[in-house]
């Protein structure tokens, strides 16, 4: 079979982060037979004048909706395109030029209807930006879930940077309303309906994700409360693993107590894995400074999610109340 690819974008209110993505795909190598499909979610900043701006080098269409989240969002773009096999994309990406040479050979060497890429720091990004991106993605702080190779577990593409063919698409009906989570629920439906998915380690993407200490911690507090939902949907994907966080947490504080008594011991296994982390982000990112501030990441990284954890699991185990009521703000109507 032939693939005939369609890039799917979904955008709310950031027109300059999607002219920074199309202008990479300009870039590409390889063929250039793809199409775009940008749907503007509701902005009330809309980015048609920047899309408009490549009809004439780019195969590219634009649609405005109400807003409704990404999830819908991909999915009505996955509706509209032409293409039999969709790649999805935060609007915050880059392409690096080899990115689509890299897909078409690993589908070509061994098929998949779903993958999903790693996501790196691109030189121009922020301090703050570059040290997020680590504590995403190091081993040492998730275990490589997100796309390293010899990660600890069987690999959950993600929304950012996923492969999805029109077949697997039409079967599962896409993305649901739940946000953030709506990837990983997204893929373990199509593990329950037959579908394999697989990491291209070469097709990564540069992802700006957020740009300040408070937004991340936002966003990684509400990757926490989603996961319990998760379990509760699809009990065969609980693992102890997801307990890892919060058990962090409350340890943490649990070992100052102890600090407070006397023994050190337990504060000091704490200022090992600080260690730890600083020698692994200078190694990779070959900055002091940027060291520093990745230690600090994944601090915030483990309290929000941890404390979105225990918070969601504590509410959906005793709670009688359907997930979508305990937490409104993680559901789109």
């Amino acid at each position: 079979m032939e693939l005939q690819f369609s890039f799917i974008i979904p955008v709310y209110n950031r027109p300059e982060e999607i002219k920074e993505l199309l202008s990479s795909m300009l870039l590409l190598k390889g063929a250039h037979d793809f199409e775009v499909v940008v749907v503007e979610d509701g902005s009330s900043i809309p980015c048609k004048g920047v899309v408009d701006a490549y009809n004439d080098r780019l195969n590219i269409a634009y649609y405005f909706k109400p807003n409704s989240g990404p999830g819908d969002s991909r999915n009505y773009a996955m509706q509209k395109a032409r293409g039999n096999y969709f790649i999805i994309l935060d609007s915050d990406c880059i392409l690096p030029d080899n990115y689509l040479i890299s897909v078409k050979e690993s589908l070509a060497q061994q098929y998949t209807d779903c993958f999903g890429g790693p996501d790196a720091a691109h030189e121009s990004f922020s301090s703050i930006q570059k040290a997020i991106n680590y504590s995403m993605t190091s081993w040492l702080t998730t275990g490589g879930i997100r796309g390293k190779k010899g990660g600890v577990d069987k690999f959950q593409p993600r929304s950012f940077n996923m492969g999805l063919s029109k077949k697997a698409f039409l079967a599962t009906g896409g993305f649901g309303k739940i946000h953030p989570g709506e990837d990983p629920d997204l893929t373990l439906r199509l593990w329950s309906a037959g579908f394999e998915t697989k990491l291209i380690a070469e097709a990564f993407v540069y992802h700006k994700r957020r740009i300040s200490w408070e937004k991340f911690y936002m966003q990684v507090n509400k990757f926490g409360m989603t996961r319990p939902i998760l379990n509760l949907w699809h009990p065969e994907s609980r693992k102890i693993t997801y307990w890892f966080p919060s058990l962090f947490v409350f340890g943490f504080f649990i070992a100052i107590l102890f600090w407070c008594a006397g023994y050190n011991w337990i504060l000091g296994c704490y200022g090992l894995y600080a260690l730890l982390v600083f020698i692994d982000a200078l190694r990779n990112t070959r900055s002091i400074h940027l060291a520093f501030l990745s230690v600090y990441a994944s601090a915030i990284q483990f309290l929000g999610y941890g404390l979105g954890f225990a918070k969601s699991t504590f509410l959906t185990t005793f709670s009688k109340k359907k997930p979508e009521v305990l937490f409104p703000n993680l559901f789109f109507k």
